[in-house]
């Protein structure tokens, strides 16, 4: 993974696509809100169970991010995107699509010593601390 938090945010979007676990993204910590579609997520433990439950019961994901921009500074970053994003309904196979606005704050992760780390082999460099994704639909 690499080391900047704009390529953060893009590798959030690849592991939405492969199915893979999210939850490694989120920093651990009661601060941390996540608003989803249909949803408002408080504290990192709503937040991964909500992620680990979206992942077992969706498949296909498509991501398409059409404006990215990222602002980054020494601890905090900032992102915001127009996303088109779809997937299936593993359940009861419904597919869902929508173009939606993502926006958020990530933070620079700390090693258990205190130092910011950007050892690539311990995962994100930067974790989000909010994030939210709503639909773009018109009044």
């Amino acid at each position: 993974m690499s080391d900047t938090a704009e390529s953060v945010v893009e590798d959030y979007y690849d592991a939405l696509r492969r199915g893979d676990p999210l939850e490694r993204y989120f920093l651990e910590d009661a601060s941390t809100v996540k608003f989803g579609i249909s949803e408002a997520l408080f504290g990192y433990d709503a937040v991964a169970d909500a992620l680990r439950s979206q992942t077992e019961t969706t498949e296909d994901w498509t991501v398409e991010s059409d404006r990215l921009t990222v602002a980054e500074d020494d601890e905090c970053a900032t992102f915001a995107d127009e996303v088109t994003m779809a997937w299936t309904d593993s359940e009861d196979g419904t597919e869902r699509r929508f173009e939606t606005r993502w926006s958020g704050t990530l933070v620079r992760r700390e090693t258990p010593d205190g130092d910011s780390s950007t050892d690539p082999t311990d995962g994100p460099a930067w974790l989000f601390r909010t994030m939210h994704v709503s639909t773009a639909d018109s009044l």
